[in-house]
């Protein structure tokens, strides 16, 4: 275990397929730049740099997987896309793992877009989708939040995973035969257990800032609310 990696390391996807995730990762943050300066305002400018610092700080906690080369980590998506919506969410993710790479060296550099691709926008977009469709369907009333929070995390973070498993079949550097089936088998046992752990962070956060800022958390403002629910209001809120 002397060459854990946080994130996916250099060698360990071939050099075509790394860059090819390399451009759909730079026209997929060109979009979410382009469609992140459409929400920014007093409230998430400043939102969006405290999820980068949390998320940051979260993405220390780290979980070998199946090699030496290869572990796994909170990844922070359904977080970022609850307070900072899906565009800027994508963007805070993507910060930390290029300061993460360039400064601290967790994940190859030239594997950057695929650590992009993976945790900052399948994680990000699978945890939006989900809260979309969880926020119009519970009550929006603190369990119903809670639950979307915690039912986004787990499995985004599981689909998230499932993404290193595709980029490893296209280009993995080692012919795992048929053991490609074993290796999302592992990827998903043990991000099933990651994201159970992301998810109850998830929601006891977003609850915090819910209670006492609800009008801060993105997914409350954006998304219509069910007819009828209990909401937690988005304009109260001590300060």
């Amino acid at each position: 275990m002397d060459n854990l990696a946080m994130h996916i390391s250099n060698g360990i996807v071939d050099g075509p397929v790394a860059a090819a995730f390399g451009a759909v990762a730079l026209v997929a943050l060109a979009l979410c730049v382009h469609r992140g300066r459409q929400d920014l305002d007093d409230r998430l400018a400043p939102m969006a740099g405290l999820v980068a610092a949390f998320i940051f700080a979260v993405q220390m906690i780290n979980f070998p997987i199946f090699t030496g080369a290869v572990s796994g980590h909170l990844l922070g998506g359904a977080l970022a896309a609850i307070l900072v919506g899906p565009w800027v969410g994508a963007l805070c993710v993507a910060v930390v793992l290029i300061v993460q790479s360039l400064v601290f060296g967790d994940g190859g550099v030239a594997m950057l877009g695929l650590n992009v691709t993976n945790m900052a926008l399948i994680g990000v977009a699978v945890a939006y989708l989900l809260v979309a469709l969880l926020l119009r369907l519970l009550p929006r009333t603190a369990t119903g939040l809670a639950g979307t929070a915690f039912v986004a995390s787990v499995l985004s973070v599981l689909v998230a995973s499932q993404g290193f498993v595709l980029q490893y079949w296209l280009g993995g550097t080692t012919d795992l035969g048929s053991g490609l089936g074993a290796l999302a088998g592992t990827m998903a046992g043990v991000h099933l257990l990651i994201g159970i752990g992301e998810g109850l962070i998830t929601a006891t956060t977003v609850l915090t800032v819910a209670k006492v800022r609800p009008d801060l958390v993105y997914a409350l403002r954006s998304l219509r609310p069910l007819p009828g629910a209990n909401p937690i209001p988005v304009t109260g809120g001590a300060r």
